[in-house]
C-alpha cells in the first residue's frame, strides 16, 4: 500500500513519539499566533505528507486558542433554534418521498450567516463600552451596556459558531431512534404514550454519550483518534473564522466552489438527472432483450436501488458523492476499492452458480420473497405483530436473494474480524491509553492542551449519564407495553456495551465503522421470536447506543480540535440529546396522527411517503422470523456464523503478521479485514445505488493519494475546505429543490 511510509496502527506508541519527534525537527518552520508568539504549539511544514493521525495533530490541525466566548446568550440561543431545526428536518425527511441528510458544512453555513447577522445587526456591548469609556467612563458599567453586552457581547466567534453545530447534531442523533416508535404506531395495535417516547429516545442517547466518555481515553484523546470524515466541518469552521477573503485565497476559493456548486447541482439534481448514473455500457447496449439483457443489466445496471452492480458506471451528482467519502484515509481508500472489487465478483459467482438458489429468485432485492420471487405476505404471518404459525405453515418460510443472504454473512463475518482485530492488533495500544490518561500523559498535542487550559469532566458524571440512562430505560421497559421484557433490554445493552468500544475505535481511525444493525437484529430474532416490536427496541437499545456512542465520540473529538472546554461540551450535548427527544416525539406524533392512511399506504403522494417505515416493519418482522431461517441445518445457518469466521480471518492475518510482519515496504498490520470484509459485502446490504461506487473511488483516490502525496500544499490548505464548500452548496440546493419542486412543502 502506499501508506507503508507511516506508522502501523499496530506499533508501540513509543514508536509513534519517535515519529512525530523527528516529524517536528525536519522543515518545520514556527508559526505562532497572537496566543502563542512564540509558535512553540504551532508547527506547520506545508510540504508534509499527512499519514497518521500524529500527522494530522501536527500539519492539519492547528493548535491555535483564541481563548474566546462559547456559551452566551445569542450561542445559547441559535444552538438552540439550529437543534430544533436540524431536529425537524431529520424527522420530517424520514416521511418524505425525497430523503436528504442535512449536516455538516450545511448548518456550519446557517451558523455562520445567523450568527454575523446577530453580531452586526443588533446593538454591540463592546462597541457601546468603548465608546463610554472614550467619554470618560470609568468603575463599573451602567446597567444598559451589561444588558447589550449580555445580548450581544461582540464578534461572532468560532466557539459560538461551533457549539451551534455541535448541539444542533446531539439533537437530530434521536431521529432514526424514533422509527422505532412510528412503526410499532402505524402497523401494530400496541399503545404508544409521550412518555415511552421520549424517556426511550433520552435513554438511548444518554446511554451512548456515557459510553462515550468512559472510552475517551481510546476514542478522543488518542492521537489516531482523527475522525477523518468531520475534517471538512473543522476546518470549514476554522477558515471562516481565521482567513478573510480579501487576504485569504483558500477562503476566497471556498466561496468560489461554493457558489459554482450551487449552480452546478441544479443540473444533476433536477434539470439533467441523468448525470447521476452515467453508464456507457448500458447506453451501447439499450436494445438487449432477453437473457442477454438481464445479464448486461445485472452487471451494469446501477441508476436505480437493486437494479445491478453498476460496473463502469459513474455519477456526476455531488449530493452522492460527498466530502464524507474524498476525507476517508488512503488506507481506507485502498481497502473499500478492494472490498468493492471482490463483492463484484463474489455476488456474480453467488448468483450464476446458483449457490442458496439464487436463480430462481431475483439478482438482488432486500425482501423476504415467496419461492416464486414475489414478496412475502408478512402482514398475513404476523397479525396484530405476532406470529401466527399457522399462517406461517400455510405459506411455508420465506427465501432470500442469493446476494443478500452473502451480504448478511459478510455483515457478522465484520463484526467478528472488529472485535479480534482490535484486541490482537491494537489490545496493547488500547491498554497503553487508559494508563497513560490515569498518569496524565497524553500522545495528543490538542488534548494536552486541554489538559493545560480546561477543567476536564470528572469519570464519574459520565457514570451518573449510564446509571441515570439505564434506569429510564427500565421504567420504559417495565410500565410501558414494549414487547421486551427486561433480560431482554439488558442483554442489548450488554451487546452494545461490547462492541460500541471496538465500533468508536475503528470510525475514530478510518473514518467509517462497522454496520451493527444486521447482528442487533438476528440476536434479536433469535432470543425472543414471533415479537417483531421487542425486535425494534432491542436494537434500538443495542444498535442505536453504539450508533450515538460513535456520532457523541466523534462531536467530542471535534470539540478538542475547536478548543471548546470540556464541561460546556458536556452541557451542551447532554442538552441536544435531551431536547431532541422531546422535539422529534412532537414532530413524529404530529405526522403519524396527521397522515396515518398515507404513511401506512405503500405509495403514498408527493408530500408523504412510509416507504421508510414500512421497510423498517418488513425488516423487523422478517428477523422474528430468525429462530426459523437461522439455526443450525436451516438454509441459511451460515450467515451467523459468519461472526466466528470473520474472527478466524484475522487471527490467521495475526499469525501471518508475527512471521512475516513486512512484505518489502509494505507493514502487514496495515491491512484491516473488517473494512476489507465490510465491503465485499457492502452492495445488496446497503441497497444504494451502485452508479457512485466508482465516482467514490476516483474522487477518493485524487484527494487521498494524487493531492496528499503529490500535492501536499494544496491538500492542507484546500481539500478539506472546498469539499466541505461542495457539500454546504449541494445540500443547500437540494433543500430548497425539495420544498419549491420535489414536494417536500406540499402537493
Amino acid at each position: 500500500m502506499a501508506e507503508s511510509t507511516g506508522v502501523s496502527l499496530s506499533d508501540s506508541q513509543d514508536s509513534i513519539q519517535e515519529k512525530t519527534a523527528i516529524t517536528v525537527t525536519t522543515k518545520d518552520t514556527p508559526k505562532g499566533s497572537e496566543n502563542d508568539p512564540s509558535g512553540e504549539n504551532d508547527i506547520e511544514n506545508e510540504d508534509a505528507i499527512i499519514v497518521t493521525g500524529a500527522d494530522a495533530a501536527l500539519h492539519l490541525l492547528p493548535l491555535r486558542d483564541d481563548f474566546d466566548n462559547v456559551l452566551t446568550f445569542r450561542s445559547i440561543l441559535l444552538a438552540s433554534g439550529l437543534a430544533c431545526f436540524q431536529a425537524v428536518m431529520y424527522q420530517i425527511y424520514q416521511y418524505k418521498p425525497t430523503m436528504i441528510t442535512i449536516q455538516g458544512t450545511f448548518i456550519v453555513l446557517i451558523a455562520y450567516f445567523l450568527g454575523n447577522a446577530w453580531a452586526k445587526f443588533l446593538p454591540r456591548g463592546d462597541n457601546y463600552e468603548a465608546r463610554w469609556r472614550v467619554k470618560g467612563g470609568h468603575g463599573k458599567l451602567p446597567w444598559w451596556i451589561l444588558a447589550l453586552k449580555f445580548l450581544n457581547n461582540g464578534p461572532w466567534s468560532l466557539k459560538e459558531h461551533s457549539i451551534c453545530a455541535i448541539t444542533a447534531t446531539s439533537a437530530s442523533n434521536a431521529a432514526a431512534a424514533t422509527t422505532v416508535f412510528a412503526a410499532q404506531d402505524l402497523f401494530y395495535n400496541v399503545p404508544l404514550s409521550a412518555a415511552t417516547v421520549i424517556l426511550s429516545t433520552i435513554s438511548i442517547g444518554l446511554f451512548g454519550y456515557g459510553l462515550c466518555g468512559i472510552m475517551r481515553p481510546i476514542a478522543v484523546w488518542h492521537t489516531e483518534a482523527v475522525y477523518w470524515s468531520t475534517l471538512p466541518t473543522v476546518k470549514t469552521l476554522q477558515g471562516l473564522h481565521w482567513q478573510q477573503v480579501k487576504n485569504s485565497k483558500p477562503l476566497r476559493y471556498f466561496w468560489y466552489a461554493f457558489t459554482g456548486m450551487s449552480l452546478y447541482e441544479i443540473i444533476p439534481a433536477y434539470i439533467f438527472p441523468w448525470l447521476n448514473s452515467v453508464s456507457i455500457p448500458c447506453l451501447a447496449a439499450q436494445k438487449a432483450t432477453g437473457s442477454t439483457g438481464a445479464v448486461l443489466n445485472n452487471i451494469f445496471g446501477g441508476s436505480t436501488t437493486n437494479q445491478g452492480l453498476g460496473l463502469f458506471s459513474l455519477s456526476f451528482d455531488w449530493q452522492y458523492i460527498t466530502s464524507f467519502q474524498t476525507s476517508l484515509p488512503l488506507k481506507l481508500q485502498l481497502h473499500q476499492a478492494a472490498g468493492l472489487g471482490a463483492c463484484f465478483i463474489a455476488m456474480i459467482g453467488i448468483y450464476y452458480g446458483n449457490g442458496w438458489n439464487a436463480k430462481s429468485l431475483p439478482f438482488m432485492s432486500t425482501k423476504m420473497l415467496m419461492t416464486n420471487g414475489t414478496r412475502y405476505p408478512i402482514d398475513d404471518v404476523f397479525p396484530g405483530g405476532v406470529l401466527d404459525e399457522v399462517k406461517l405453515f400455510e405459506y411455508g418460510l420465506p427465501k432470500l436473494t442469493g446476494t443478500f443472504a452473502f451480504a448478511m454473512f459478510m455483515a457478522n463475518a465484520a463484526i467478528g474480524a472488529l472485535i479480534v482485530h482490535c484486541i490482537l492488533f491494537w489490545g496493547k495500544d488500547i491498554r497503553r491509553a487508559y494508563r497513560s490518561a490515569r498518569e496524565g500523559r497524553y500522545d495528543d498535542r490538542h488534548h494536552t492542551h486541554m489538559t493545560k487550559h480546561y477543567t476536564e469532566v470528572p469519570w464519574w458524571w459520565y457514570g451518573l449519564i449510564l446509571v441515570g440512562s439505564f434506569v429510564l430505560g427500565i421504567i420504559v421497559v417495565t410500565k410501558e407495553h414494549v414487547t421486551l421484557p427486561v433480560w431482554g433490554y439488558v442483554v442489548a445493552l450488554i451487546v452494545g456495551i461490547i462492541i460500541a468500544p471496538f465500533s468508536t475505535i475503528l470510525y475514530s481511525r478510518y473514518g467509517n465503522g462497522i454496520a451493527t444493525n444486521n447482528l442487533s437484529k438476528m440476536l434479536a430474532g433469535l432470543m425472543i421470536p414471533g415479537r417483531p416490536v421487542g425486535n425494534m427496541y432491542f436494537a434500538a437499545w443495542s444498535h442505536n447506543v453504539i450508533s450515538n456512542a460513535v456520532n457523541l465520540s466523534n462531536d467530542l473529538k471535534m470539540g478538542e480540535y475547536l478548543k471548546i472546554p470540556p464541561r460546556i461540551m458536556f452541557i451542551t450535548q447532554i442538552y441536544g440529546t435531551i431536547l431532541g427527544g422531546f422535539i422529534n416525539y412532537a414532530v413524529m406524533i404530529s405526522i403519524v396522527s396527521g397522515n396515518r392512511a398515507l404513511l401506512v399506504d405503500s405509495n403514498g403522494n408527493s408530500s408523504w411517503s412510509g416507504a421508510t417505515i414500512q421497510a423498517f416493519n418488513s425488516n423487523a418482522t422478517s428477523w422474528a422470523l430468525a429462530s426459523y431461517l437461522y439455526k443450525t441445518g436451516r438454509q441459511y445457518s451460515l450467515v451467523p456464523i459468519g461472526i466466528v469466521i470473520g474472527g478466524a480471518a484475522v487471527v490467521v492475518h495475526r499469525l501471518f503478521y508475527q512471521f512475516v510482519p513486512k512484505i518489502g515496504t509494505f507493514d502487514v498490520a496495515e491491512l484491516n479485514m473488517a473494512q476489507f470484509i465490510q465491503y465485499a459485502g457492502y452492495i445488496p446490504y446497503n441497497q444504494s445505488q451502485t452508479c457512485v461506487l466508482l465516482s467514490w473511488i476516483l474522487s477518493g483516490m485524487y484527494v487521498q493519494y494524487y493531492l496528499r502525496n503529490y500535492r501536499p500544499r494544496i491538500f492542507k490548505d484546500y481539500s478539506y475546505l472546498i469539499t466541505g464548500a461542495f457539500d454546504g452548496a449541494s445540500l443547500t440546493v437540494l433543500f430548497i429543490l425539495s420544498f419549491a419542486v420535489f414536494g417536500a412543502g406540499g402537493g
